[in-house]
């Protein structure tokens, strides 16, 4: 019997690092493409096939799987996008990107996504592999959730679902019934720094699934990093959706956060909807 290969395309942080582990414990061979810029790429020693390019090669992407048999392939981790603009895309990708009526996210891994299938290659979720990795519902730490916080919560979620069907970012941060910052390409990090500096201590973070956005890719993720950046700027609550997002080594983090106050909640429609 043939050992199934699973390719993984990899950006930045330790999420490739758990798909690779994930599928490398269930039998599975593991072929990953890192980029130069983004990815660790001593992911390398975690795999039994390794290829560093640039973020726009393709064609080459595509080459490498089918030369190393993948069957499935799992898209794992953050690309800087700052950096991402920089792109110098080969003819293949040029052709795809020339497709897109827009730039952002979701129009571009979508158009990614289904290059891949129509190449026979499967494009499925890293929770297929890592089911642990998902956020549950509810709140996660025992640090208690104020009145205030809950009503931040569900202020920001209908506002952070309307800019995630326009594809411009997953989060915003809320302080006091106010917006003071919406994500953009800086990333979740560097939009709670933001939000502190404008707004100081008391910041919600509200993270959620984009409507409409394919499941198999860009999750909304938070972890320990994110608790720390949390601690940093004074804030009150991390807010991410439940069942449809990723949280990196959540027992640490709640630990973290609650020696720090900090309350983390996996939020579900009905609760959030609820008047």
């Amino acid at each position: 019997m043939t050992t199934e290969t699973i390719g993984i395309i990899a950006g930045g942080g330790q999420f490739p690092f758990l798909v690779a582990q994930g599928a490398r414990e269930a039998g599975l061979r593991v072929a990953a493409v890192g980029f130069s810029g983004h990815t660790d790429m001593s992911l390398a020693e975690k795999t039994d096939a390794f290829r560093e390019l640039h973020i726009g090669q393709l064609a080459k992407l595509l080459a490498f799987f089918h030369d190393k048999g993948v069957t499935r392939v799992v898209l794992a981790g953050a690309i800087n996008k700052p950096k991402a603009l920089q792109i110098r895309p080969d003819f293949k990708a040029v052709k795809l990107l020339f497709k897109l009526k827009t730039k952002g996210d979701d129009a571009i891994l979508t158009t990614v996504a289904a290059e891949l299938e129509a190449e026979g290659l499967h494009v499925v979720s890293a929770l297929s592999l890592v089911p642990n990795i998902g956020t549950p519902a509810g709140v996660l730490t025992r640090t208690a959730l104020p009145q205030e916080v809950l009503d931040d919560l569900r202020y920001g979620w209908p506002k952070a679902k309307s800019i995630g069907s326009m594809d411009i970012g997953q989060s915003l941060v809320v302080k006091s019934g106010m917006v003071v910052a919406v994500e953009g390409p800086e990333g979740t990090d560097a939009t709670l720094r933001r939000a502190g500096e404008l707004a100081g201590e008391g910041c919600v973070l509200v993270k959620v699934y984009k409507p409409g956005q394919d499941d198999r890719i860009d999750l909304p993720a938070a972890g320990l990093q994110t608790v720390r950046t949390m601690i940093d700027i004074g804030g009150a609550c991390i807010g991410i959706e439940a069942g449809k997002s990723l949280f990196f080594d959540l027992e640490e983090a709640i630990a973290l956060a609650d020696a720090h106050g900090i309350s983390i909640v996996g939020l579900t429609p009905e609760e959030m909807e609820r008047a």
